[in-house]
């Protein structure tokens, strides 16, 4: 897995490109905390995450708390029906803000 930042304002997008597992899933929560520390409004872009795990999941997690603690923004765009489905069946789908 690979991510890609930019930094526009105080808008931080993050482009994930490969799948979200437990060998990855590290990566991904340091970039999304790494992301808050300089922004307000964090976008990630799974339009290349053809599949997330458990592990993933809690990064994602993590992430929304981080969000709600710091009263910030956290969204995900291009979601593939593969990983949706999967958030959806975990009740994600109702706690994150996915476009």
């Amino acid at each position: 897995m690979t991510i890609s930042s930019t930094i526009r304002d105080n808008q931080a997008v993050l482009q994930i490109d490969g799948r979200v597992d437990t060998n990855t899933s590290p990566q991904l929560q340091s970039a999304i905390l790494s992301a808050f520390q300089k922004s307000t409004y964090i976008v990630l872009d799974f339009a290349k995450v053809p599949y997330i795990s458990s592990a993933g999941l809690r990064a994602l997690l993590l992430g929304q708390k981080t969000a709600n603690s710091k009263h910030a923004t956290m969204e995900l765009i291009h979601v593939c029906p593969a990983v949706m489905q999967v958030l959806q069946a975990v009740g994600f789908a109702d706690i994150l803000t996915i476009h």
